[in-house]
């Protein structure tokens, strides 16, 4: 997309390390992300949002249980990336299945994925992007990530991002009955069961 993520002229801007320290003081259901070096508090997501990320969760680890059980899916796990000034908090990552008691940071995840919320249609001071842009770029960047899913709440409409030898191949699925493949996961489903639950999904009584 072109989007710039920038680390630089950050003064005065809260670094990496001192918004961990900031984060490891905050009561643990507040969610934070460090937008160029601020510290942004994240508003409550909607039900729909939570339903996705739930539904998500689910067929991964119900796909992974089958195709490779040395990776699991979880919900918002923290990641360090190689951002200075920037820390998003996806909202479902696939991570390595062995990890320890207590253990609140990855440094890797092959699947990073976002459900899109109001405060992911800010608009980023210095990159000409929004933060949803922006993360994507990040996301991207991280070496061991092999998959990228953008999924909006308000429509059926998901952006596959899936890496491969020869770099990254993107698209657009929309609609209930376009199929989200992703065989490095062993996950194939149609968008439908992404959206189960939700409005625009709704469950027959």
């Amino acid at each position: 997309m072109g989007i710039v993520v920038s680390d630089d002229k950050l003064a005065g801007r809260m670094s990496v390390a001192e918004f961990r320290a900031f984060q490891d003081r905050r009561p643990d259901h507040e969610r934070w992300e460090l937008i160029s070096g601020v510290p942004m508090m994240m508003t409550p997501a909607t039900i729909a949002h939570n339903r996705i990320a739930s539904n998500l969760e689910w067929l991964l680890n119900n796909a992974l249980g089958r195709f490779d059980r040395s990776r699991l899916a979880t919900q918002r796990p923290g990641i360090e990336l190689g951002s200075l000034a920037f820390r998003p908090e996806p909202d479902v990552g696939v991570i390595d299945a062995d990890y320890a008691a207590g253990q609140r940071f990855v440094e890797r995840c092959y699947l990073l994925a976002e459900i899109v919320s109001a405060t992911d249609e800010l608009p980023v001071p210095g990159s000409g992007g929004r933060w949803i842009d922006v993360k994507r770029e990040i996301y991207l960047a991280h070496p061991p990530c092999e998959a990228v899913l953008i999924v909006e709440q308000d429509r059926i409409e998901v952006a596959v991002d899936i890496r491969s030898n020869d770099g990254w191949t993107s698209a657009r699925l929309s609609g209930p009955e376009a199929e989200l493949r992703l065989p490095a996961f062993g996950l194939s489903c149609a968008l439908a069961a992404l959206y189960d639950g939700t409005p625009l999904m709704p469950r027959s009584a």
